[in-house]
C-alpha cells in the first residue's frame, strides 16, 4: 500500500478568509468614502461654515472701528490734521452728522435707518450663504453698517440722530473710518463677484447646483477607488510576526500544534514520513490482522 505524504500547505479555509477580509478592507474603504460623497454634498447645501466666517469678521470689523474711534476722541483735537504720508493721508477728528462725502448731511434718521435695513438684509441672506467670498464681502458690509449705526444710536446729539465719527483724512477729498473702509471694500468685492457670475450659494450663473454636487461625488468617488486599489493590491505585513517566507514558521506552527502565528497565517506541520491521515503503521498491521482472523474464523 503506497502512502503520500502529507504536504506542508496553508489553511485553505484561512485563505479564503484573508481574502474576505481584503474585500471587506476594499468594502470599507468604498462605504466611507462614499459617506464623505454624500457629506460633501450635504456641506454644500448647509452654508455653515460660511456663516461663521461673515459673523467673525463682522465682529471683527465693528471691534476694531470701535476702539479706533474712541482712541480719535481722546487722543485728536476737533479739526486739528495730523500728517500721515504728508497731504495723501492723515488724522483729523470730524464728526459727521450724514454719509460718505458729506451728504446727507441733515438726514441722519434716514441714514440710520438704510443701516437697520441693511443689517437685516444681510442677516436674512446669510442663511443661504455658501460661498466664502461672498461671505467675506457680506461679513464687511454687516460690520460697517453696525459700526456707524452703534454711532447713531449712541452719540451726541441723540438716539439716531447720533454723529459718526470720522478721522481718516484722504488727500483732503473725504474723511473717513474703518467701518467705511470695510464697506467701500465690500462694494468692490460684490462687483467683482458679480462679474464672475459667483452666486452666494457657491454656484455660477446658470449653473445647477445638483451638477455641482454630482461632480464633488464623481471626484471623491475616483479617489475611493485609487485609495482601495493601492490599499488591496500590496498589503503590508505587520512587523510584530514573522513573514511568511521566514524558516521560523514551520518551527514555529509544529511546535504548538498549527496555532496561528502573528502574521496571521495558520500552518500546518507537516506529516511524518510513512504516515498518512489514518493513523501509524503499527496501526495499520495491526487492523489488518483483526481482518485476517476474522475472515478465517
Amino acid at each position: 500500500m503506497s502512502r503520500k505524504p502529507k504536504d506542508s500547505t496553508t489553511d485553505p479555509g484561512h485563505d479564503r478568509g484573508a481574502g474576505t477580509e481584503q474585500d471587506t478592507g476594499a468594502t470599507s474603504v468604498w462605504t466611507v468614502s462614499q459617506s464623505q460623497t454624500e457629506g460633501s454634498g450635504r456641506a454644500r447645501r448647509r452654508p455653515g461654515r460660511a456663516v461663521v466666517i461673515l459673523w467673525v469678521l463682522a465682529v471683527a470689523v465693528v471691534v476694531i472701528d470701535q476702539l479706533t474711534k474712541a482712541w480719535a476722541t481722546r487722543a485728536l483735537a476737533d479739526g486739528e490734521r495730523v500728517a500721515v504720508l504728508g497731504d495723501w493721508l492723515g488724522l483729523v477728528l470730524v464728526r459727521n452728522p450724514g454719509a460718505a462725502f458729506s451728504l446727507a448731511s441733515g438726514q441722519t434718521w434716514i441714514l440710520t435707518a438704510v443701516a437697520v435695513v441693511v443689517s437685516v438684509v444681510v442677516v436674512r441672506i446669510s442663511r443661504r450663504l455658501a460661498s466664502t467670498w461672498w461671505s467675506v464681502a457680506l461679513g464687511l458690509v454687516l460690520g460697517g453698517a453696525v459700526g456707524n449705526l452703534i454711532d447713531r444710536i449712541l452719540r451726541a446729539p441723540g438716539v439716531f440722530r447720533g454723529h459718526v465719527i470720522d478721522f481718516i483724512d484722504y488727500a483732503g477729498f473725504f474723511v473717513g473710518n474703518v467701518a467705511d473702509i470695510a464697506i467701500v471694500g465690500a462694494a468692490g468685492l460684490i462687483v467683482v463677484l458679480s462679474l464672475l457670475g459667483i452666486e452666494i450659494d457657491g454656484t455660477r450663473v446658470g449653473e445647477d447646483p445638483q451638477e455641482g454636487e454630482a461632480a464633488a461625488a464623481a471626484s471623491l468617488g475616483r479617489r475611493a477607488r485609487r485609495s482601495a486599489r493601492r490599499g488591496t493590491a500590496a498589503p503590508a505585513p505587520d512587523s510584530d510576526g514573522p513573514t511568511p517566507e521566514d524558516p521560523q514558521v514551520g518551527q514555529s506552527g509544529s511546535q504548538d500544534g498549527g496555532r496561528t502565528p502573528a502574521h496571521g497565517l495558520r500552518v500546518v506541520a507537516p506529516a511524518a514520513d510513512g504516515q498518512d491521515d489514518q493513523g501509524s503503521p503499527a496501526q495499520d498491521r495491526a487492523a489488518e490482522e483483526d481482518t485476517d482472523q476474522g475472515s478465517t474464523r
